[in-house]
């Protein structure tokens, strides 16, 4: 019997720690950007002007644009390759095994979402905001997993990196439903057409790279110029490239290889350093007590680890699915803490949510940096130091 590849990302969650570092360090460098001297210039740079106006509603392409829609694409098709291949023949290679992540992400959306409903419900200003924290930020969150060391199991690395895309893609189908009006039709059914013709390359037994990887470059732009978040053309292009049986040699895991090194060390650090740095200035303890600050920190920190760690338990009582293989049920808790890391999808919702507020939108950034800062530090504490 051959050998199963060793998944990529699989090894740099496991052993490669200095990639979570380099994420962290990065992200503490944006605080201190944004809260120096330093902090126009910080903020100049990410909209500077470099590029043409590719989706009207962005307008002009900037430095920030081309990370989060650009660089983040790329990270996306890593981590589809990587789920792709566990669901060709890995740990969610069977129905059975794929009913927890998808279960977990979808209670791991409602909860915190009906939370913020309660908190904030007598503000209607404020309402618009409920999907604020649905998303998890699958950089971040991997990046304190790296760090809690190689005894976090990698059964429970795989089902983090699931639920966060599961989740990830629940937002934006929140953001297409919900916060986007008018979606170009046309560009649209162009990404329908440029997937199906890489569908129909892969039935085709089509195994070079090229035609695949100049499909994801046109089927990025034409999702980013519809009005959907572009980084969804990353997993699409992911589940139409050939994984097969031919092991280290195939298309999937030569790709993997590949993009590996530059998403963990270049692309993740970039994200971090463009998308952690908010402003401080003019915040005071009152500031916290706001109901949309509060509804959003703690919908990410209490409504987050409820409905993720509530619904595993309830499966695994009623037995609709196992937990994740070699965890303790406090790694499981760990792990569900982790998952109210939300920093890039939810600043992106709540810049939806509330366009044009500044003083609402600084609150959102408030909110969303508690959160996620108790989030990481509570579940970065249970998964190092817990049993």
């Amino acid at each position: 019997m051959s050998k199963r590849p060793r998944s990529v990302l699989a090894a740099f969650l496991a052993d490669e720690a200095a990639g979570g570092i380099v994420l962290m360090v990065a992200a503490a460098l944006a605080m201190v950007a944004a809260n120096s001297p330093l902090a126009d210039a910080y903020f100049h740079l990410l909209h500077v002007e470099t590029g043409p106006v590719l989706a009207p509603k962005l307008g002009p392409m900037t430095v920030h644009l081309w990370i989060n829609d650009g660089l983040m694409s790329v990270f996306f098709l890593l981590v589809g390759l990587e789920i792709k291949r566990e669901l060709i023949g890995g740990e969610l290679a069977s129905a059975e095994k794929r009913r927890l992540p998808v279960i977990a992400a979808v209670a791991g959306m409602a909860v915190p979402a009906l939370l913020y409903l309660a908190i904030t419900g007598g503000v209607v200003e404020v309402r618009n905001g409920w999907a604020i924290p649905a998303a998890t930020d699958i950089a971040f969150a991997i990046g304190v997993l790296a760090l809690a060391g190689p005894r976090v199991p990698a059964s429970l690395k795989l089902f983090l990196t699931t639920v966060a895309i599961v989740d990830d893609m629940g937002a934006v189908a929140i953001i297409a439903l919900f916060y986007t009006h008018g979606l170009a039709l046309a560009a649209l059914g162009g990404a329908a057409a440029v997937a199906a013709a890489m569908f129909a390359l892969n039935r085709a037994g089509v195994k070079a790279l090229w035609p695949y990887l100049i499909g994801f470059a046109v089927l990025w732009l034409l999702v980013l110029m519809s009005g959907v978040h572009a980084t969804i053309a990353g997993v699409v292009t992911a589940m139409l490239i050939p994984g097969g049986g031919e092991g280290e040699h195939s298309p999937l895991h030569r790709l993997e290889h590949a993009l590996s090194p530059w998403v963990a060390f270049a692309i993740v650090p970039l994200f971090g350093f463009a998308n952690a740095g908010v402003s401080l200035s003019g915040m005071s303890m009152a500031t916290l007590a706001q109901p949309l600050v509060l509804g959003i920190a703690l919908a990410l920190f209490l409504g987050k680890q409820a409905g993720i760690f509530a619904s595993i338990r309830l499966a695994a009582t009623f037995k609709l699915a196992q937990p994740p293989e070699g965890a303790s049920w406090a790694q499981v808790y760990g792990v569900a803490l982790l998952c109210g890391v939300g920093f890039t999808m939810s600043l992106f919702i709540g810049g939806l949510a509330f366009p044009g507020t500044e003083a609402m939108i600084d609150q959102v950034k408030v909110g969303v940096l508690v959160g996620s800062l108790l989030s990481a530090l509570a579940g970065f504490a249970v998964l190092r130091f817990g049993r």
